[in-house]
């Protein structure tokens, strides 16, 4: 057992053997619950034929799952002490994002996002007052200065979010990207006094795990969507090839993300928090694939209200995206020579384009990811400079 009170201070960043801890792993977990509610109630929007409003609500939702998910997982990776105070305080920020889920339905149905800025006020208190214990356990001056700036943000943030739900609602979306956008300076303006310490393979780990679990989300989703439409409306035929192509798009989707070691990229706090700021849609564009193929089954089995094209697009659309991003945040920096460079972003605008094969649009979309991927593997075995890293 843990001593119940230990020093908050930082560890050290060449750390060797650094993993995700049980409670890491158990607060993505329990994240992934929100993920799933806002996923579900994009589903219903989009299906309902609110497709405008379905998409801004699900990304201001999923901003604030994202924004308290990282600012925790780099908080943990340059301070866990795993001591009874932290533990409980971590409990605490789990809570918040449960009462956050509970809040995504009357966002999304009542434009009401009091209960989803509760959930979110109760998560930020909590890290503040992590930020505040480390600036009191802090030797050097400049760690003291950036972990208060740290806490001061994140708790005037929260005041400036109380617009979101006083602003009338075609407002909304503007409060909304000034919050943002004052959320994402925080940790450029508190890392100017001094750096944290975070670790560069624990963050890359902690990303992966819950892309992993991400995906993994999306697939479960996805084969309800499909069990449901088999059972209520025996439509085996039209189903068949979205479950297949459901599925070669998130095999590819794992298969891009993983085969290059992302740690190495991270190697300045400028490049970090581009990579890590990035993951805002590499995440969300993740979790909507799965939203789309329960779209793409509604719409196949006459239940959604939107046109053959507009449910493809729920599904190509979020995995071009994924794609791109991917090669743009990291994959890229692997790549040798033209060819290399060209597979992911062709293979974007390819599955883009299988758009408009009907009702065989995203067995297409699954058989360009699955090409992208062969050609990958087959110009890596190719080029002993990138072999094992291609794909």
């Amino acid at each position: 057992m843990t001593r119940p009170l230990l020093p908050l201070t930082a560890r050290s960043r060449g750390e060797a053997h650094r993993a995700a801890t049980p409670l890491e792993l158990f607060f993505d977990l329990c994240f992934v619950v929100a993920v799933a509610q806002a996923g579900a109630e994009l589903v219903h929007a989009v299906a309902e034929g609110h497709a405008g409003s379905g998409i801004a609500n699900y990304a201001m939702v999923f901003f604030a799952i994202w924004w308290a998910w990282m600012n925790f997982s780099w908080f943990a990776s340059a301070y866990d002490n795993d001591d009874v105070l932290y533990r409980v305080v971590t409990l605490v920020q789990i809570a918040g994002v449960l009462i956050l889920a509970a809040g995504v339905s009357r966002a999304f149905e009542e434009h009401d996002f009091l209960v989803v800025y509760l959930g979110y006020l109760v998560m930020r208190l909590a890290l503040a007052f992590q930020w505040t214990r480390a600036a009191r356990h802090a030797t050097d001056p400049g760690e003291r200065t950036m972990c208060h700036r740290y806490a001061g943000g994140v708790l005037l943030c929260q005041v400036g979010w109380l617009g979101l739900l006083l602003a009338p609602e075609p407002a909304r979306p503007w409060a909304f990207l000034v919050m943002a956008l004052a959320e994402l300076a925080v940790p450029l303006y508190a890392e100017r006094a001094s750096t944290s310490a975070w670790h560069a393979h624990h963050i890359a780990e902690r990303y992966g795990l819950f892309t992993i679990i991400v995906l993994g989300e999306t697939v479960a989703a996805a084969t309800v969507a499909v069990k449901s439409g088999i059972v209520e409306n025996d439509a085996l035929d039209e189903l068949l090839p979205i479950a297949a192509g459901g599925l070669l798009l998130v095999f590819a989707a794992w298969w891009v993300y993983f085969v290059v070691p992302a740690h190495d990229r991270l190697t300045s706090s400028r490049q970090a928090f581009l990579w890590g700021y990035g993951h805002y849609l590499i995440l969300m564009s993740a979790a909507a694939i799965g939203a789309g193929l329960e779209i793409a089954v509604e719409q196949a089995v006459g239940e959604a209200h939107v046109s053959t094209l507009s449910a493809s697009a729920a599904v190509t659309i979020p995995s071009a995206l994924f794609l791109l991003l991917v090669w743009l945040l990291h994959a890229r920096y692997f790549k040798v020579g033209t060819a290399q460079q060209l597979v992911l972003p062709v293979a974007a605008l390819a599955i883009l384009m299988c758009s408009f094969a009907g009702r065989w649009a995203v067995l297409a979309a699954g058989l360009v990811a699955a090409a992208a991927v062969a050609t990958g593997v087959a110009l890596t075995a190719r080029n002993p400079a990138t072999r094992g890293a291609g794909a």
